[in-house]
This record gives C-alpha cells, sequence and structure tokens, in this order.
C-alpha cells in the first residue's frame, strides 16, 4: 500500500485570462494533517475543488489513492469534503438531512448517523431546523456529513469558521483523533494556531503558486 494519498501532478487552472493556479504540485502522505496557509484569493479553495474533482485542470492531473480524476473517476474516491458552506434542507433537522445523505452513500444506518451528530457536538435529538442553526452549528454538521461514509481522506477547507472558542477546541480535538486513526487530512485554515497544533505539513499558496 503505497503511502502517498494525493499527487498532484503541476496542476494550472485559468478562469477566462486569469490564472488562478500555476503549476502547482503537492503530495500528501498518509496518516498525517497537511496545512494550506495564504491570503483569500491565493489559490487554496480551487486546489481543493481540483484535488476532490469539482473542477478539471486546465494543465496536469490529480492522482487520489492512484486513481487520476476524470480519467480514472470522476471525484475523488474514499474522500469526505467541506467546502465552503455547506448546503443542506434549511426546512428538516440535522439529523435528517443527514439520513438522506446516508442512504446515497455506505453509512445508512440511523445510529451511526446519531453518533457522528454527537460527535462533532451537536445533538441528535435537537428538533430544530438546520435554517435556524447558526454559522458554527452548520460547519460542525458540514463536518459530520464529511465524515459520513468513513473516508480514509478529509478535504476541510477553513473548518473552523463560525465556531466559538470551545467549538475551535472540539473540532481540534476530533482533527487529532481522527489523523490517529489513521486518516489523511488536508486542511486550510487561516488561523495560525489551528496550523501549529494540528499540522505535520505546512504549504503557503500565493498568487496560484505552492511552496513549503
Amino acid at each position: 500500500m503505497s503511502d502517498m494519498v494525493v499527487d498532484v501532478q503541476r496542476i494550472s487552472k485559468s478562469f477566462g485570462n486569469e490564472k488562478v493556479l500555476k503549476s502547482v504540485s503537492l503530495q500528501l502522505e498518509r496518516g498525517k494533517i497537511h496545512g494550506i496557509i495564504g491570503r483569500n484569493g491565493s489559490g487554496k479553495t480551487v486546489l481543493m475543488k481540483c484535488i476532490c474533482g469539482f473542477l478539471r485542470p486546465t494543465v496536469g492531473k490529480v492522482i487520489v489513492f492512484g486513481k487520476t480524476i476524470s480519467t480514472d473517476c470522476d471525484f475523488a474516491p474514499d474522500t469526505g469534503m467541506l467546502i465552503e458552506t455547506p448546503g443542506f434542507l434549511i426546512h428538516e433537522t440535522g439529523l435528517k438531512n443527514l439520513l438522506w445523505l446516508a442512504k446515497l452513500g455506505k453509512c445508512a444506518t440511523r445510529e451511526k448517523v446519531a453518533n457522528l451528530i454527537r460527535v462533532v457536538g451537536l445533538d441528535p435529538a435537537m428538533k430544530k431546523k438546520v435554517g435556524q442553526y447558526s454559522l458554527g452549528m452548520r460547519q460542525r454538521l458540514g463536518i459530520a456529513q464529511a465524515l459520513l461514509d468513513d473516508p480514509s481522506l478529509l478535504i476541510l477547507d477553513e473548518p473552523m469558521n463560525g465556531l466559538d472558542k470551545n467549538g475551535v477546541k472540539d473540532i481540534r480535538s476530533l482533527l487529532l483523533d481522527l489523523k490517529a486513526q489513521g486518516k489523511t487530512i488536508l486542511l486550510a485554515s487561516h488561523f495560525a494556531q489551528d496550523i501549529d497544533e494540528l499540522c505535520d505539513t505546512v504549504h503557503e499558496m500565493d498568487q496560484g503558486v505552492i511552496s513549503l
């Protein structure tokens, strides 16, 4: 089994005349938390979307678990993701939302879904509709959604957004627990403490270029 989970090979991505990624290469080793830092607009989210398969690189290729995205598969296999604001059915509870999503994947048991909701610090019995959730509560639910199919790779874009001090502490602890279970995590955060406390490797992005 290869220790290389993600292999990004000299990808570039343009939108019209704007070149957002410029010959980016990145390798992510199994069982580690890898951090990406950079200012807004540096290309972090676009890179994550290319790894997931939501965007196709203009040049280059992305390989996840030995599969080339867009050639061998449409989306990154065995991968959970939280990129930008997660979309939910706002007139349903968090539990109902995840139960609907669970039916589409490998995890369909009510017990497992309820446990995931508890793991991220929410109450599966809560009757409040997602439309009434705070931003922090939505983030927690989004992380639970990313974990639904027990993926080996997690791609998390600013997962601490909207969380209070206790929420940040909870999610940091959860990510370290997931790493201990052998999961590989790619994390973008503008909180220096997240990077310092969590990440085994750190990559900086600036104007579409990545560096160690």
